[in-house]
C-alpha cells in the first residue's frame, strides 16, 4: 500500500516544519511492513492498534494546534474528537482504551486521508507569521516528541499483539546474524562520591529545538550517599543464571506485591521467553522466534523481576537520582547507544560500558513530581502530572526509541508489573563513605 505524504512544499521547509514532516513520515514508514489485517490488532487493554496510533497522533495536532491557531480550520470529522482522544478529560470524553481494537471504522484509508489533511494544514500554520508563534512552537515540539513516543509504543504494542498469534508472525524478516560470538563482557562498577548534585532539565532554552517534558522540571538539588553503579545493563546470560538458581521460586528475593504477581501470572522467565527440549530457550521478537543470546541485555521484565534479580545479585536497583547523576558525571559516548536509527529492532549485545539505548532500565524510584513542579495550565497539563502515582521511573531509552528524545533527564514511567516494554535493569549498590 502506498502511504500518502504531503510534498506540497517547493523549497526547503522551515526547521519546525521539516521536523514535523520527518516525524510524521516515520510513523508511516514504521507501519509499512504491516499487513492490512494488522492495523486493528489490540491484544490487551494496555496496547493500542497501529491504526489508532496513526489517528491519535493526528488528533493531537488537530486539537492542540490547528483548531486554536489556524483561522477557518474545520475538524476533519467531529466524531474523531472522542474516538481518538487518549486521556485528555478536559477536552471531552475519551473512547474506552480497552475497546480501541473494535474501531474497524474509520477505515485505514480514512485515517490516512485525515493525516494528509492535517499535514497540509500544519504546513500552512508553520509557514505563516502568527502572533502566537512562541506557543505554537512549544506545542509543535510537544506534539513531535509525543508522536516519537507513540512510534515506540507502536513497536512494543505490535510485538505483543503478534506474539498472541500461534503462527508467530514476524514484523520483519531477519537480515543479520543473531547470535553473538562471545558472552557479555564482565560486569564492571563505577563509583561516585556522596554529595549534592543537580538533576532535571535546564529550563533555559538555547536553541529552537531545545525540549524537555514538564515532568523533567525543575532542575533541582539532590543529596546522594556514596554509591557504585554497574557500567552496563544485565545480560540474558546473567538472567539465565538467576533462573537456574531458582530466582522465580524463592519468595525471599521478592517484594510482597511482586511475589503475588509472580504467582498469579505464573512467571517463570521474561515475557516472550519459551523453552523447548529441542531448541532450548527462545524468545518471540519483531523478527519472530529467535534463540536467547546470552550476550544481549535482558528485556521484557517487570520492575518486580528487576528488583528480585538485584537482591539475588547482592545489589539493588539505582534510584533515578543516582542513574541521572552517573550518566551526567561519568564519561560515556551516547553516539554509540542503540536507538531506532540503528536499524536493529531488538537489543544488540551489551558493551562493557553502555549507558543509553537498548533497554529501558527500571529504577527504584516512584514516579513523583520534582520539588517545585507545577503542571502546565490547560489540557496539556494532563500529559504527565496526573500519572504521578503508583508507577516506577525507567531511564535510558531502548532500541525502539528515537535518539532525539533521549537525554539524561528523560523520565519514562510504567507500573511495576508491566512487561511488554523493552525494559531491563542496571545494578547499583551502596558504598562506604570515604
Amino acid at each position: 500500500m502506498q502511504h500518502p505524504h504531503d510534498t506540497s512544499a517547493g523549497m526547503a521547509a522551515p526547521p519546525l516544519l521539516a521536523l514535523y514532516r520527518d516525524v510524521r513520515a516515520r510513523s508511516l514508514d514504521y507501519c509499512a511492513p504491516l499487513a492490512l489485517e494488522d492495523y486493528g490488532l489490540q491484544a490487551m487493554p494496555e496496547t493500542s492498534p497501529p491504526k489508532w496510533h496513526l489517528a491519535h497522533t493526528t488528533w493531537f495536532f488537530e486539537t492542540f494546534l490547528l483548531q486554536p491557531f489556524l483561522p477557518g480550520y474545520a475538524p476533519f470529522n467531529t466524531a474523531f474528537r472522542s474516538l481518538f482522544n487518549s486521556y485528555y478529560n478536559s477536552v471531552g470524553q475519551p473512547f474506552s482504551r480497552a475497546r480501541r481494537g473494535l474501531l474497524s471504522r474509520p477505515t485505514l484509508d480514512e485515517v490516512h486521508a485525515w493525516r494528509v489533511t492535517v499535514d497540509r494544514a500544519m504546513a500552512r500554520l508553520l509557514t505563516t507569521p502568527h502572533p502566537q508563534h512562541t506557543e505554537i512552537r512549544r506545542r509543535l515540539l510537544i506534539g513531535a516528541h509525543h508522536e516519537m513516543q507513540h512510534q515506540e509504543l507502536f513497536f512494543t504494542d505490535i510485538q505483543y499483539s503478534l506474539s498472541c498469534n500461534p503462527l508467530r508472525p514476524a514484523y520483519l524478516p531477519l537480515h543479520h546474524t543473531w547470535l553473538a560470538e562471545t558472552a557479555a563482557p564482565p560486569l564492571a562498577w563505577q563509583a561516585l562520591p556522596g554529595g549534592v548534585y543537580q538533576i532535571g532539565a535546564e529550563a533555559v532554552q538555547t536553541s529552537a529545538f531545545d525540549f524537555a517534558f514538564d515532568n523533567e522540571l525543575p532542575r533541582h538539588r539532590t543529596f546522594l550517599e556514596p554509591f557504585e553503579i554497574a557500567a552496563r545493563p544485565i545480560s540474558n546470560g546473567e538472567w539465565l543464571a538467576f533462573m537456574a538458581d531458582g530466582g522465580y521460586h524463592n519468595p525471599e528475593l521478592w517484594l510482597a506485591d511482586g511475589w503475588a504477581a509472580c504467582q498469579a501470572q505464573q512467571w517463570q522467565a521474561p515475557l516472550y521467553w519459551e523453552h523447548s527440549p529441542h531448541t532450548g530457550w527462545q524468545s518471540f521478537t519483531l523478527y519472530g522466534m529467535q534463540p536467547i543470546d546470552p550476550a544481549r541485555p535482558v528485556c521484557h521484565i517487570s520492575g518486580y523481576e528487576a528488583d528480585a534479580f538485584a537482591r539475588w545479585a547482592s545489589a539493588r536497583l539505582p534510584t533515578e537520582q543516582e542513574w541521572e547523576t552517573a550518566v551526567s558525571q561519568l564519561p560515556h559516548n551516547s553516539e554509540h547507544a542503540q536507538f531506532i536509527d540503528s536499524g536493529h529492532y531488538h537489543p544488540q549485545p551489551v558493551r562493557a560500558s553502555q549507558w543509553f539505548g537498548s533497554v529501558w532500565e527500571w529504577t527504584a524510584s516512584s514516579y513523583a513530581p520534582y520539588p517545585g513542579y507545577r503542571p502546565p495550565a490547560g489540557a496539556l497539563g494532563e500529559y504527565n502530572g496526573k500519572f504521578m502515582c503508583n508507577q516506577l521511573v525507567l531511564r535510558g531509552g531502548s532500541c525502539v526509541s528515537d535518539r532525539r528524545q533521549l537525554r539524561p533527564s528523560y523520565r519514562n514511567f510504567f507500573y511495576p508489573a508491566d512487561r511488554w516494554q523493552y525494559s531491563g535493569l542496571r545494578l547499583a549498590r551502596s558504598a562506604a563513605p570515604h
